[in-house]
């Protein structure tokens, strides 16, 4: 079963996902990243090649051709055909009809209320379904 990992009080979800990418490229992880909308893919798409000076984080779009050979894949589209079923970052204020499809996802929450709020209740929609929940809150020992 897909093991959830709510990550709250995020004060910048673009910065945070490059974070969590880098992280899971050096442990060889394969990742996709979901956004909310294009906006939020292009921000996100940008900000992983300017991320930092001495990183390279390789990622595509889904879709791309070269998706199942890239670690990191871009969506905003939960219906995009995915190569990689290993860990979904989920930065969108839905919730991904995909979950049971992944090893484990994260959900990125910021400190904005109404994306707070929209969190807390994907948190109580998987505690329902007996999904296996762990919180943390940036900022927090």
């Amino acid at each position: 079963m897909t093991r959830i990992d709510f990550h709250t009080n995020v004060p910048d979800k673009i910065v945070y996902a490059c974070r969590l990418a880098r992280k899971a490229w050096a442990a060889n992880h394969r990742v996709v990243m979901m956004t909310e909308d294009a906006a939020q893919l292009a921000e996100l798409n940008a900000a992983m090649w300017s991320f930092s000076a001495t990183d390279f984080l390789p990622h595509v779009l889904a879709g791309d051709a070269l998706a199942p050979h890239t670690p990191i894949v871009l969506t905003d589209n939960d219906e995009a055909e995915l190569p990689h079923t290993e860990l979904l970052v989920n930065l969108s204020r839905r919730a991904s009809n995909r979950v049971a499809q992944f090893e484990r996802m994260i959900e990125v929450i910021s400190s904005d209320e109404d994306d707070a709020a929209a969190g807390r209740k994907r948190y109580v929609a998987y505690k329902q379904q007996d999904y296996p929940l762990t919180h943390f809150v940036t900022g927090k020992s």
